[in-house]
């Protein structure tokens, strides 16, 4: 025997629908945007920097795009293929030749991805010698420039 008014129908026409609640926490992703510097200090950064870890086993070089902090490319003695084929032949993964031989290749991977130069980031107790050395001159000779 209640009929709704007129009025309260035309409001409920006019009005749009509630929104849906939200999904639980579970099913929510959690978005990270990447990291990326102001312009100020991007035009003042080496695009691509050349970063070296020597452990007691191994070796790892990597090139790092500064404006963004991501990795280009990298290798490393650690790697499979690798580490089986310099086992095969009775080398070591962490000595001068190693250190050439990631050099070559990291080399050979910054060509494939368009990375014609690097800049080179010594830590403060890295010299320009014996592993260091390798890994840079073995770069340079792979065909890619040093600033």
């Amino acid at each position: 025997m209640s009929a709704t008014p007129l009025s309260v129908t035309l409001l409920r026409l006019a009005l749009p629908p509630l929104p849906s609640p939200p999904p639980p926490a579970a099913e929510r992703k959690m978005v990270i945007p990447p990291a990326v510097r102001p312009e100020r200090v991007t035009k003042f950064l080496k695009p691509y920097v050349l970063r070296m870890h020597f452990t007691n086993k191994f070796v790892n070089a990597q090139v790092v795009h500064t404006p963004t902090a991501t990795v280009a490319s990298s290798a490393s003695t650690q790697e499979k293929a690798l580490r089986l084929s310099l086992e095969k032949s009775k080398e070591s993964t962490r000595d001068v030749s190693a250190a050439a031989k990631i050099g070559k290749l990291l080399g050979e991977r910054l060509l494939l991805q368009n990375i014609p130069a690097v800049s080179v980031f010594l830590k403060k107790d890295q010299k320009y010698h014996g592993k260091v050395k390798a890994v840079i001159d073995s770069l340079n000779a792979a065909g890619v420039k040093l600033l």
